[in-house]
């Protein structure tokens, strides 16, 4: 069984990878880096955003699961955080709504993806939009600074989804809220996806059941959660065939289990009446 530490570096290790890659080899392979889906695009989980206000494709790996910013509610002069920032597509995305009165963050733990949207924000002379290294589980941020937190296909890459939404309670302003889209399960899996490095640095080996996800949200002191956005993620026989026997695979297509895309919102409480100690002391 990997650590924490183990599947953090993992991740890093992938990411590293793909930032040095185009948005066409990113999706033509199913767990986001060559040599592992054959050179067919199939374009499995991310959405379309080449329609969208600030949208620049150099910062489109296309990587992501859903739309965020779409139903992220931002407003003129928000401050906007965006959890595993990539190359930046998302923060463009909402710097073109916050405007210049606004402010966005964007935080990722790999270098060269950090390296790579600096260099994008250059490029679009953007001086209210900045990239942090650093962990999502431990964000460089100051508590109460966000009036919103996006995040896309994202936590679950993370092993402690706890601690991230604990991090998230505690950046959002009081009243402020996040809307995240991320990958979840409905059912059981194989436990030998779990065990597959290439499958958890591609979304899938790294989610956890739909309810449990959700619990963590409600568990963190979150009010107001609503799905947003749910769809299906299907996975064509041709890269399911990488990692399970035939007979596995028609076991997975006659069961009820599911890979599921969802975007979640939920608000931060305007006081917060947990009746906690301070963040940081392992309480809260």
């Amino acid at each position: 069984m990997n650590t924490e530490a183990q599947i953090k570096e993992l991740v890093k290790e992938k990411y590293s990878q793909i930032a040095g890659q185009s948005k066409t080899q990113n999706e033509s392979s199913c767990c986001g880096a060559t040599g592992c889906c054959g050179d067919e695009v199939y374009n499995i989980m991310s959405d379309d955003y080449t329609s969208l206000a600030g949208y620049n494709h150099e910062a489109d790996l296309g990587l992501g699961c859903g739309l965020p910013t779409v139903f992220a509610r931002i407003k003129i002069g928000d401050t906007v955080i965006d959890l595993g920032s990539g190359a930046g597509n998302d923060c463009f995305v909402a710097r073109s709504v916050t405007g210049e009165t606004g402010k966005v963050i964007g935080i990722d733990f790999t270098e060269k993806m950090i390296e790579k949207a600096r260099a994008n924000a250059v490029k679009m002379g953007f001086n209210n939009v900045e990239f942090r290294l650093g962990d999502i589980d431990n964000m460089p941020v100051t508590s109460n600074k966000a009036d919103v937190i996006v995040s896309n296909c994202v936590l679950n890459l993370v092993p402690n989804k706890h601690k991230v939404f604990s991090e998230i309670f505690r950046v959002l302003k009081p009243g402020a809220h996040f809307s995240i889209s991320d990958i979840v399960l409905q059912g059981e899996f194989p436990a030998k996806w779990k065990e597959i490095a290439e499958l958890y640095a591609g979304c899938v080996s790294g989610a956890i059941q739909k309810k449990e996800y959700l619990d963590i949200i409600t568990e963190a002191g979150f009010i107001l959660i609503t799905l947003q956005k749910e769809k299906e993620i299907i996975i064509p026989a041709e890269i399911l065939g990488n990692y399970l026997s035939e007979e596995e695979m028609a076991l997975y297509k006659n069961s009820n289990t599911k890979i599921v895309s969802i975007t979640v919102y939920a608000e931060k409480p305007a006081k917060d009446e947990r009746n906690c100690c301070e963040p940081g002391n392992g309480c809260c």
